[in-house]
């Protein structure tokens, strides 16, 4: 057979459901639920997407990541009607992962947090938090407590990106967070015991971006919660003397 010119050969609809399947099964074995872990697969897929979206529109002529009308021939105007349609196709795949928006604007409008958005959140902050200070002896058996309330204040979409939104945080305010961590975090002289006790764990990180971000959802979380008080108190405290 043969191929000279012939594209990359890539995989078939059937290869990539088997694919799929496999991987479920192998979580499942794990202890994964089955919709925990299609909402994971899902939301990979439609970050690839994104992803190649964003590769495209930066690299077809005429073709702004915020849409606009086509320059040039027809052909490059089929070819940026393909890249936005594939934008289109992410958001539909995102979409279907995790559920469309609703404005979030009181309690009752907020989705329950479900297990795997905590792990995701886990998995998001503990890596920023020891980039910015050191392991700590304190591990609060509230930790899915603080970030349920971190996570309450949003909406399914704002959870699944919010990994991305707290390395913006970071990155935004990362000279104000080194001189917090050291003054009040793991290795300062202050007591691990007390208001600032919660900044020797990672949930204290994903707690001052929701305070600066969205200080009135977060406390009726916190409050609905029954969390301590005075560990708001005390980022605010601390966030405040770090400026």
């Amino acid at each position: 057979m043969n191929t000279a010119g012939a594209g990359p050969q890539l995989p078939d609809a059937a290869s990539v459901a088997n694919a799929k399947t496999t991987l479920l099964q192998l979580l499942a074995r794990a202890g994964v639920f089955t919709g925990d872990a299609e909402e994971l697969i899902g939301v990979v897929e439609a970050g690839a997407l994104a992803r190649a979206y964003e590769e495209l529109t930066g690299g077809v002529p005429g073709a702004p990541a915020g849409g606009g009308e086509p320059d040039g021939s027809d052909r490059l105007g089929a070819a940026v009607d393909v890249v936005h349609e594939l934008g289109g196709i992410a958001e539909r795949a995102l979409r279907h992962a995790v559920g469309s928006d609703a404005p979030v604007s009181a309690p009752e409008d907020r989705p329950r947090v479900r297990r795997m958005e905590v792990e995701r959140a886990q998995v998001a902050v503990s890596p920023l938090y020891l980039s910015l200070t050191s392991v700590s002896d304190f591990d609060p058996e509230v930790t899915t407590e603080v970030l349920s309330a971190v996570l309450g204040t949003m909406g399914y979409r704002q959870r699944a990106m919010y990994a991305g939104q707290l390395t913006e945080f970071g990155s935004a305010h990362r000279p104000r967070l080194e001189r917090l961590y050291a003054e009040y975090g793991p290795g300062s002289a202050i007591s691990i015991h007390g208001r600032y006790s919660l900044i020797h764990s990672p949930t204290s990180l994903a707690v001052l971006e929701r305070l600066v971000t969205a200080p009135s959802a977060l406390r009726e979380e916190w409050d609905a919660a029954e969390l301590p008080p005075a560990w708001l108190d005390g980022l605010l405290t601390a966030w405040d003397a770090s400026a």
